[in-house]
């Protein structure tokens, strides 16, 4: 270790191959949808059930949050039973889907607010950490991808795999039909090729998620923190 004078030696760990196999879980990949739109006709929300479709085609169960009626964050206690059911919902997840309308050259408020209130971790536990994430919008002009670059930081900063696809459907209003099925286009095609590759992507990463997501720096504060109580009684 003497040219790595500055790490915690018995915190650093050499990845092994080995922990990125084993076993795997038989049951249908769990996948939350998340969509940012309370309105009447909202494109946001037909676009996510057209890809909760496509889901449970590829083998996956999925769960849609209603976001009416959840509040503000920090605008109502932890027990609100909308918070309550979006931190389940999150934590029985092993993949997500974010789906926001574009407003104002960004995603919504109210797909903000929903991420706003899933903490990092709730107690010992991470709601978000190593799910896997697709990131998806709709648009009422042309094709943009502001919400889903901006979906894709906060898909970082939440600790999660977001998956290299993703879905961008501009002048949305002519691609649903009376219906609110999406119609027949190449942004059909690429709703599918995402929603595809998410369960491939979970199916992955599921099972190993604890050892791809275990961190140096958190081993080190672990073993640093037992370490300074030790010294401590012995001072005393």
């Amino acid at each position: 270790m003497s040219d790595l004078p500055n790490v915690f030696p018995a915190a650093l760990q050499v990845p092994d191959a080995a922990k990125l196999s084993g076993p795997r879980s038989l049951h249908r990949p769990r996948i939350l949808l998340l969509y940012g739109s309370l309105r009447k006709v909202s494109y946001s929300r037909l676009l996510t059930q057209e890809a909760a479709r496509l889901l449970e085609h590829f083998g996956a169960e999925t769960r849609i949050y209603d976001p009416a009626g959840l509040p503000l964050p920090d605008d109502a206690p932890v027990d609100h039973p909308k918070v309550q059911e979006l931190r389940g919902l999150s934590l029985w997840s092993e993949g997500q889907v974010w789906t926001s309308p574009e407003r104002h050259g960004a995603m919504t408020g109210i797909m903000k607010s929903q991420i706003d209130w899933v903490p990092l971790a709730m107690g010992s536990i991470r709601p978000t950490q190593g799910r896997t994430l697709a990131v998806m919008q709709v648009s009422g002009g042309s094709q943009s991808f502001n919400a889903v670059n901006q979906m894709r930081v906060l898909g970082r900063w939440m600790r999660m795999i977001t998956i290299p696809n993703q879905s961008s459907v501009a002048k949305a209003y002519q691609e649903f039909d009376e219906n609110g099925r999406m119609k027949p286009s190449a942004y059909y095609d690429r709703v599918v090729d995402v929603m595809e590759e998410l369960v491939k992507f979970t199916l992955l990463t599921r099972d190993v998620s604890p050892y791809l997501t275990d961190r140096y720096s958190e081993r080190k504060e672990n073993a640093i923190v037992p370490e300074k109580r030790v010294n401590f009684k012995a001072a005393i």
